[in-house]
């Protein structure tokens, strides 16, 4: 299956103008006016018509990612995997594949019920992105086609998940890791896969061994082109007062300079710099040992 970027994620929420005043006011997004006449919030970061949707429900969670898929054959060909494959899928109607402005769409679950939509045809809208905070632009590649960044996911079926997306939907391994939060030498720890699709971004999604997330959704990452700007994100963040999930530090497998911060939503965003862009031919994945080479103090905020 031909994966080529994570397109968008659709956050369900029940207050979307708490979004709309942290993406635009803190993470520098757009607001794309006159999207929805609901409530609904939509936000845009390059040329593509939005990559967050947030829309009104009853509870807050990360509802879905979007992956993009390379063309309508490649479209037809992921269906026919998947029913060989035995995994369930709902094509969408026409409709809705409009409202996600995308040609075809199907909706599926991961093993760990981690929500997902394949889709083909994504549409350029040729708006010019304007950050509210003079942000001069996003890393996302050439119209888009690196995704808006990347995603961690839950996975309280860590094996049976990762085979999903490596064995059925063709996503590659970048790297491994293995978390031990407590000394108990008998604790068997946390695991952590790093997974890349078919563009240069280190990893588009990470699966994280956890069997309790109620927001479906444990970080989404936002990369910026100039250092400054992760700077004054983090002096807005702290003038706003919203809690640090981590300080500043540098990553080790993808070389981000990086922090996060809650979102309205519970999850958190990491909003950094300088990922590393990668030639996959002829890659061999590894463990990485330490998650950062300084920095990232981790303090999850009190529920």
């Amino acid at each position: 299956m031909d994966v080529r970027s994570l397109g968008y994620v659709v956050i369900e929420s029940t207050n979307p103008a708490e979004w709309a005043d942290y993406g635009t006011n803190i993470l520098g997004l757009m607001l794309v006016p006159g999207a929805s006449n609901n409530g609904d919030v939509y936000l845009k970061m390059d040329q593509r018509p939005y990559r967050f949707a947030i829309v009104k429900g009853e509870q807050n969670r990360l509802s879905c990612c979007g992956w993009e898929l390379a063309d309508e054959a490649g479209f037809s060909q992921a269906k026919e995997e998947l029913r060989a494959a035995g995994v369930e899928f709902t094509e969408a109607s026409a409709e809705h594949a409009k409202s996600r402005r995308v040609r075809g769409l199907i909706q599926l679950q991961d093993p760990s019920g981690n929500g997902l939509e394949l889709y083909w045809g994504g549409e350029l809208d040729y708006g010019k992105f304007i950050s509210p905070l003079g942000i001069s632009s996003f890393e996302t590649g050439f119209n888009g086609d690196m995704g808006f960044g990347h995603a961690v996911l839950p996975a309280s079926k860590l094996a049976e998940t990762h085979a999903f997306y490596k064995d059925v939907l063709g996503f590659g391994d970048s790297d491994y890791m293995h978390f031990h939060f407590s000394p108990d030498p008998d604790d068997p720890g946390q695991g952590l896969n790093f997974m890349h699709v078919n563009n240069p971004r280190h990893h588009s999604l990470a699966l994280y061994e956890d069997a309790a997330n109620p927001v479906g959704c444990v970080h989404l990452m936002l990369e910026v082109t100039d250092v400054d700007e992760v700077g004054y994100c983090l002096d807005r963040v702290q003038a706003a007062e919203i809690p640090i999930v981590s300080t500043l530090g540098r990553h080790t497998n993808d070389n981000m300079l990086s922090f996060y911060m809650a979102t309205p939503t519970g999850f958190a965003m990491e909003f950094g710099t300088d990922g590393l862009q990668m030639n996959w031919e002829g890659f061999t994945p590894t463990v990485t040992s330490l998650p950062s080479l300084w920095g990232h103090k981790f303090a999850m905020p009190d529920a």
